[in-house]
C-alpha cells in the first residue's frame, strides 16, 4: 500500500468515527465545498442568520491564514472554532475531530464545515460529514464541473450563487446546471443570492430535510 493510501485510509476510518459521533447526537454534518471567492463565508452568514434560531448552528472554519472569517461567522452569531491548515490544502478528519471537542455542538444541532477554497483536494478527503454541498459562482466559468468532476461527484447539493449577477455576466446558468448534472445526475441545484436572498428558502427547506433525516436515524 502506498503512503497515499494509507493516509486516506487513516483519514477514513477517522472519518467514520466522526460520522458515528455526529450521528449519534443527531447534529447534521455539511460540508462546504468550493473555489475563492464563490461567496461561501456570506452564503454561510446568512445561514446563520436565517436558520440559527431555529437550527442550533455551530461551524468549523477552515482557511490555510488568518482568523477572518471565523471572526465574520462569530459575528453572524454562531459558535465557531477556526482551523488553519497552513500550506494544507484541505481538512482532514482529525482536525475535524479536534474542533468538535473545542466546539463541543449541542445534541440535535447542526455543524456546518467551511472547507479550504479549493475543488481539488477536498473531494479526496471524508471529513465525515453527511453531505458535501459545492457552492459554484456565476463569476466562474460554467465548465467548472467539468474541469473538476470529482468535487462535483462527491456533492449531494450544489448551490450556484450571486445569481443576482446573471444579467451583468456572460454566463450560461443551464449549461452549468447541465454539465453539473452531467457528472452527477443526482445533485440537487439550488439558484442563490447571498446578497438578496434569492433561492434561499429552498437551500434551507432541504437543509431541514437532511437534519429531520439525521435525527429519525440515530445511533
Amino acid at each position: 500500500m502506498s503512503l497515499e493510501q494509507r493516509l486516506l485510509a487513516k483519514n477514513d476510518a477517522l472519518a467514520e468515527r466522526n460520522r458515528a459521533w455526529f450521528t449519534g447526537r443527531e447534529i447534521l454534518a455539511l460540508n462546504l465545498v468550493s473555489s475563492p471567492g464563490s461567496g461561501k463565508t456570506s452564503l454561510l452568514e446568512r445561514t446563520i442568520r436565517d436558520l440559527g434560531k431555529e437550527a442550533g448552528i455551530c461551524v468549523i472554519e477552515g482557511d490555510q491564514a488568518t482568523a477572518n472569517d471565523g471572526e465574520r461567522i462569530r459575528a453572524a452569531g454562531a459558535p465557531c472554532v477556526q482551523v488553519n491548515t497552513g500550506t494544507g490544502c484541505h481538512l482532514e478528519a482529525d482536525m475535524i475531530a479536534r474542533g468538535l471537542a473545542e466546539l463541543k455542538p449541542p445534541v440535535g444541532s447542526m455543524v456546518l464545515i467551511e472547507n479550504v477554497g479549493n475543488l481539488v483536494c477536498p473531494a479526496l478527503f471524508d471529513l465525515g460529514e453527511h453531505a458535501k454541498v459545492a457552492i459554484l459562482s456565476v463569476a466562474e466559468g460554467e465548465d467548472k464541473p467539468l474541469k473538476y468532476p470529482h468535487m462535483f461527484q462527491a456533492s449531494r447539493a450544489l448551490l450556484l450563487n450571486k445569481i443576482d449577477l446573471v444579467p451583468h455576466l456572460d454566463f450560461d446558468v443551464e449549461k452549468a446546471v447541465a454539465n453539473a448534472r452531467s457528472v452527477n445526475p443526482d445533485i440537487v441545484v439550488f439558484r442563490v443570492s447571498a446578497r438578496t436572498g434569492e433561492g434561499l428558502p429552498a437551500w434551507y427547506d432541504w437543509v431541514r430535510q437532511q437534519a429531520a433525516a439525521v435525527r429519525a436515524n440515530p445511533i
